[in-house]
């Protein structure tokens, strides 16, 4: 019973993950509750062997309708591996409360301003080129890469945002541009935790299934709808990431 209900989590969290990131927002706890004695490294580790390939799946299809600027995201990706694998890194080190704490009011500024921006993100007018968008994307990977190792909740939508406010992105190219970054620090947060031997193959399996068919989903849904509705996604996704690292950080 327990491997259905954490499936049927991890397609609902492709398909949010799909459109605008957070999908850790409901696996993650799903998993926890399923198996409350579990050490949360296995916990992430197995979130992460499932996330992974509806990330890839969903990167693959926004490829194919979505410009996509290589000459950007090429050095962006591997400035995220970097990134992750030193926030990984640091987490063995420094403890992650005071991000905790701070997090929730990093969350609720991105939502004030996207709110207060209402054309932010609604049309597609980079306004970067050349080498100048190449450093700030690989900037973004790198700090970004660095948080989803070092913590982790809301990366994609931070990927996002960043994307939109930085580079002049509207929110479907944003969003298809963030999922190869997010695809990479994936892979580098799943390498690790394969490594240390905290991933369930054995669920990894029936939660990648249930999390690809979720993430072709949202993919398809956001495609067809476009910008608008990935930004109304955003907003909702982003409100409900403040309440639950509100609640994590003060309440629990």
């Amino acid at each position: 019973m327990e491997w259905i209900l954490v499936s049927l989590a991890s397609a609902l969290a492709g398909f949010v993950d799909a459109i605008v990131g957070g999908g850790g927002l409901i696996l993650v706890p799903a998993m926890f509750a399923a198996f409350p004695s579990t050490t949360p490294a296995t916990l992430f580790g197995t979130n992460k062997s499932a996330a992974v390939w509806g990330t890839a799946i969903s990167a693959w299809q926004y490829s194919k309708r979505v410009q996509i600027t290589w000459a950007t995201l090429l050095p962006a990706i591997g400035t995220t591996l970097v990134g992750a694998f030193l926030g990984a890194w640091a987490v063995t080190l420094i403890s992650p409360h005071f991000l905790r704490q701070l997090l929730p009011f990093i969350l609720l500024g991105v939502l004030l301003y996207t709110l207060a921006k209402k054309e932010l993100g609604r049309d597609h007018a980079p306004r970067l080129a050349g080498r100048a968008e190449m450093l700030t994307a690989s900037a973004i990977g790198l700090l970004i890469g660095f948080y989803d190792g070092f913590f982790g909740p809301g990366t994609g939508s931070f990927f996002v945002f960043l994307f939109v406010r930085l580079l002049g992105y509207d929110f479907l190219n944003a969003s298809a541009s963030a999922k190869l970054l997010n695809l990479a620090s994936n892979a580098a947060a799943l390498l690790l935790f394969s490594l240390k031997g905290h991933v369930w193959w054995h669920f990894a399996i029936p939660l990648a299934v249930a999390n690809v068919l979720g993430s072709m989903l949202g993919t398809w849904l956001a495609l067809r709808r476009g910008t608008g509705f990935v930004r109304t996604i955003f907003i909702g996704v982003v409100g409900v990431l403040i309440l639950k690292t509100g609640y994590d950080a003060f309440l629990k």
